[in-house]
């Protein structure tokens, strides 16, 4: 471990976009509202987050579509696309797309494994094939593939009045480099560094069956390493971390009062691994920038990342938003040795 923690190279967040059912655009208009806050505030990248069948994004592509045309520095990102939602082939055009739009500034992040609820949904979603499904890495692999320009078809050329390509277009060359896995367990940290994909942790990994109470900084921080050893660019790989973070500096009384209820609320959650899956939850951080910093600089796997997205509570309102990412980018990100973006 290094003697010193690496000082914050990028700092971002990330979003759910929740909305009220009854009126979608407002909650949308917010997010994008938020990510231009972002940019102004000189963060390096904005994420959204994937929500199918719930309230809050369910199409994050299109919203960064959208966000592509009102800001023009901050990257963008999804953390994270279930691909088991999707279409490789269709979803490389469409991220391609995107890409060009923004003028290159895109950075999508992926995720394996069966959609949620997949016995309710299956007949939705793959009524024909809902059996015969790949769910796993092999759907990135193929998303991969296509993005960074292998061919998609044996046909090319010429057909009466039109010209047909035999790979995605259009082309993004840069966007294959910023293809990002999230993953919360050794084998996916390995695969995404043997196959030179960014990596994306998050406050959830997998605590296997190890002896003792599990760790967390000490899990997230094998992943890393884990990752960073199998990558062709070694140290050098990029991992990102996305804690949810809650500095309070400028928070009014009240604000201060939900905050600390919300991370108690959530607490328990992390006291132990949760389901078949032992998943184990971060505490969430909350308190002054001072405060949040010196508890980062004593994480294990904070100390060896140089990138955060740092995630933002579901619930909390616009308002909160703002402040939240405010402090974030005046207080929290300079404590952590980051220097904002200039325009």
């Amino acid at each position: 471990m290094p003697s010193t923690p690496r000082p914050l190279r990028k700092l971002g967040f990330l979003t759910i976009g929740l909305f009220d059912a009854a009126d979608p655009g407002r909650g949308h208009e917010s997010t994008l509202e938020i990510i231009e806050l972002g940019e102004r505030l000189g963060f390096d990248s904005a994420w959204v987050r994937h929500r199918h069948l719930q309230y809050g994004i369910s199409s994050p592509v299109a919203v960064l579509a959208a966000a592509s045309q009102r800001t023009r520095r901050i990257e963008l990102g999804t953390a994270v696309i279930p691909l088991g939602w999707e279409n490789p082939l269709r979803l490389a055009e469409d991220l391609a797309t995107v890409d060009i739009l923004s003028g290159g500034r895109l950075n999508p992040g992926v995720s394996v494994g069966p959609p949620m609820h997949y016995e309710q949904v299956r007949d939705a979603l793959y009524p024909d094939t809902g059996d015969a499904e790949d769910f796993g890495h092999e759907r990135v692999r193929r998303l991969l593939d296509l993005v960074r320009g292998k061919p998609a078809t044996d046909f090319s050329g010429v057909e009466g009045f039109e010209v047909f390509s035999d790979v995605v277009q259009p082309h993004s060359p840069g966007l294959g480099r910023r293809l990002w896995y999230g993953g919360g367990s050794l084998g996916s940290a390995r695969w995404a560094g043997e196959h030179g994909m960014n990596f994306l942790t998050s406050s959830v990994v997998r605590a296997g069956d190890g002896d003792g109470p599990p760790d967390f900084a000490e899990i997230q921080l094998s992943l890393v390493r884990e990752f960073r050893a199998h990558h062709p660019d070694g140290e050098s790989a990029r991992v990102s971390q996305g804690l949810v973070v809650i500095p309070t500096d400028s928070a009014s009384p009240e604000q201060r009062a939900r905050y600390a209820a919300y991370a108690a609320e959530r607490l328990p959650r992390t006291a132990s691994p949760q389901g078949p899956a032992r998943l184990l939850f971060a505490p969430d951080l909350v308190g002054t920038s001072e405060e949040i910093a010196a508890r980062l600089h004593a994480h294990a796997a904070f100390r060896e990342v140089d990138e955060v997205a740092f995630a933002l509570p579901f619930t909390f309102g616009h308002e909160d938003y703002v402040q939240i990412l405010t402090d974030m980018a005046t207080k929290l990100g300079p404590a952590l040795g980051w220097r904002p973006a200039a325009d």
